[in-house]
């Protein structure tokens, strides 16, 4: 395998920042190298891991610890770990943080106003209007990263672009080996 070391990158941002696009052509690329890798999406926990879990502060902490749980048994166990959750909290991601030894936080940064443009469930419509409560950013706090490991300003550039620069400070931590296909990669 490509990776002997496990870890976890955590991708944290407003929904419709591009979490999950990001974190999808990570994962091929990080298959595409060997690296046994699994990810852990907000949505799909919420659903499996965290049913019956509301939005208040108390679930959406207790939501995020959660998976960062499973996400440090897989880091600790050699796996490469790719979080894409919302984890609207400072203080449930420096738990996670400070159980999870090898813990990459990225920081996928878009203006509120570009994310609910791009939002096709409609959300952000229905939080404006009031039919959804306690939503991140509008009417429940996002506490952005004061230092994470890699910012991406995704109003500013590609899900591809911003992939690559994920992978390019894995290299640079260590976790990847730089390889001869990293120049294709690289354009």
């Amino acid at each position: 395998m490509a990776n002997k070391r496990g870890f976890t990158l955590w991708f944290t941002g407003l929904s419709g920042a591009g979490k999950t696009t990001i974190a999808d052509v990570v994962e091929r690329e990080l298959r595409e190298r060997g690296t046994r890798v699994e990810v852990l999406d907000g949505d799909i926990v919420r659903t499996n891991l965290s049913r019956g879990l509301g939005f208040s502060r108390e679930d959406r902490i207790t939501n995020v610890l959660r998976i960062g749980f499973v996400a440090n048994l897989l880091t600790r166990n050699g796996v490469g770990v790719v979080v894409s959750a919302i984890s609207p909290y400072k203080e449930s991601r420096d738990q996670v943080r400070r159980r999870i030894i090898d813990f990459i936080e990225v920081f996928v940064d878009a203006p509120l106003e570009v994310c609910a443009e791009r939002d096709v469930k409609g959300l952000y419509k229905k939080a404006y209007s009031g039919e959804i409560p306690q939503f991140t950013g509008v009417s429940d706090p996002y506490e952005a990263p004061a230092a994470p490991e890699l910012t991406l300003k995704t109003d500013e550039e590609s899900p591809q672009e911003s992939a690559r620069r994920v992978i390019e400070r894995l290299e640079f931590l260590g976790y990847l080996k730089v390889s001869e296909e990293d120049e294709d990669w690289k354009g």
